[in-house]
């Protein structure tokens, strides 16, 4: 029995700032699935709490200019995104990046599930690093501006999402 729209679990995975906003600007696709939003824990996020009751976990905050730090938080989130994976059982991981993704989108593609990445609007005319990493495993991946086609032959241009 095939499931609908309303019984697809969609997971909707971003690094915290313009990658989170760029997210969110996919809110009007929430209600149309059994959604859930993982992003990086700060005090501007909070807010996503009561926005979205009860569809918002959270990862460590990390940055790779804290590069004594940053493999261990790396560490820890892929973890922590393995425990939310198998706790939420997404069927499609949606991310528009940036690191914190990275992981979730391996686990993704590893159990079978569809992963749909889009690269960020900020780049135009150069490959981020998860974009790279992403591009060889993602189901669909999609680029904001016509010119990344050049750099992800396979992608789809879809314009932008602002």
């Amino acid at each position: 029995m095939k499931k609908d729209n309303k019984q697809k679990k969609v997971l909707f995975i971003s690094s915290t700032g313009g990658h989170l906003s760029e997210m969110l600007r996919l809110s009007p696709m929430f209600s149309k699935y059994d959604y859930h939003i993982i992003t990086e824990k700060t005090k501007s996020n909070m807010g996503l709490l009561e926005k979205y009751p009860g569809r918002v976990n959270f990862l460590v905050y990390g940055t790779k200019k804290d590069i004594l730090i940053y493999p261990f938080k790396l560490i820890y989130n892929s973890f922590k995104s393995l425990y939310f994976f198998l706790k939420i059982k997404p069927d499609v991981v949606i991310t528009t990046g940036s690191h914190t993704a990275g992981p979730m989108c391996c686990i993704a593609h590893l159990a079978g599930r569809k992963v749909i990445y889009i690269e960020t609007l900020a780049n135009m005319k150069t490959k981020t690093v998860t974009g790279r990493l992403v591009y060889h495993i993602a189901d669909l991946f999609i680029v904001q501006w016509e010119s990344m086609l050049k750099l992800y032959p396979k992608a789809k241009y879809w314009g932008m999402i602002y």
